[in-house]
Formats: C-alpha cells, structure tokens, sequence
C-alpha cells in the first residue's frame, strides 16, 4: 500500500527543503521536523497491549505497544530520518544498511549491514529521505527480511513513480508512506523536481 501524507505542515516543510538556497542547517531541521510528522502516520496502526495502571486517583486500564520498534536508516542519507521518528518512539532499537549508487549502472550494492535481534517479532521502518530508482529500496528490504523481518514500513520524504513500482513489484506486502511523490527519474537518476542529492544537503559535503 502506498500512503502520501497530505499534511499542509509537511508540504510546507518540504518546501523550505526543496529550495536550492536552503543552509545546511535549514535544510537538516526540517528534515527533523518533517521525518516527526511523518512518524506520527506511519504508526497509526502499530499494534498495543492492554495493562492495569494506578492513577494518583484510581486503577484503570492502559496501553502499551506490543511489538518493538526498529528502524533501520539507509546509509548514509537514511540517518537524516533517525532523529525525528527516535522523538516520537524514543524506545526504538535502530539497525544500520550500507548502500552505494554504482554511477554508470544505478545499480544499488551493500557495504554495511548492523542490525538489533528480534527483527522477525519488530516494525521495521526502513528510512531513507529519497526513493529515486527504488534499487537501495528493494535491496535493503531484501536484508532485512533475510534477517527475519515480517513487518515492514518503507519511509520515504519524496519519491518517483519509478521507486514506487519498482518496490511494489519485488516487495508487495511493504506498505509505503512517502511526503510527496513526484514527477519523474531524469536521465542522471535523479527525482524531478526533487530536493537534489540528500546526503550532500544533510551533511553539507557539496
């Protein structure tokens, strides 16, 4: 299931990322404050367990989640997402991909993989900011299911239409939640009109 979230907050968040004039510095809290919108939808429907509480007035009956959390940023962009949805899910375990855009083929390859146990009983939200070819995309979600991973969320801030297939061809049981999709793949690989290379713009290294 794809699912943009049509959240005037995030749109103009987004906004501010896009422009080509944004800092650094800009560019990384919004990232921070859009990636906590986000996580807000995206676990709309994680699962809880009932327990007995005291209040300082009466028992009662609360709620507790009753499946882990982990995220699992793709490398290195990914970890823009990280501190945002750790605000809202403080508890969350975090496992790490490493992937790397071979620049003539655009084919995605790994060089890092980290991971916490429990995958195979854990939400495991996949993070990346782009979902461009959707091949890092594909492979990272292959990864984690090899580990045991059932329940996946791929979370995304922009996407084109050819990321989108390409995850929902290999990876239908992966519900995708993205801020915006966008037009179009341009011939170099990148997202139109994007938001240019995310890992530059997060870190500054361009």
């Amino acid at each position: 299931m794809l699912t943009i979230l049509d959240h005037p907050l995030i749109k103009h968040k987004l906004t501010l990322m896009r422009k080509k004039t944004a800092s650094t510095k800009d560019f990384r809290q919004n990232l921070d404050e859009i990636a906590e919108l986000m996580a807000y939808e995206v676990c709309r429907d994680l699962p809880l367990n009932e327990i007995p509480i005291e209040t300082p007035v009466a028992p009662t009956t609360g709620y507790e989640l009753s499946k882990e959390v982990i995220i699992v940023p793709i490398l290195r962009a990914g970890v823009g997402l990280l501190d945002g949805i750790r605000e809202l899910v403080p508890t969350a375990k975090v496992g790490f991909i490493g992937m790397y855009r071979d620049e003539e083929t655009l084919e995605p390859h790994e060089y890092f993989a980290k991971f916490p146990s429990g995958m195979e009983d854990a939400i495991v939200m996949i993070v990346d900011p782009m979902l461009a070819t959707g091949g890092s995309a594909v492979d990272a979600i292959e990864a984690v299911k090899k580990r045991g991973a059932k329940n996946i969320k791929l979370v995304n801030l922009v996407g084109a239409p050819e990321g989108v297939e390409a995850v929902q061809k290999a990876h239908p049981d992966v519900d995708i939640y993205l801020a915006a999709l966008d037009e179009k793949l341009n011939e170099n690989g990148y997202i139109v009109p994007g938001l240019g290379d995310a890992g530059d713009r997060i870190f500054g290294t361009k």
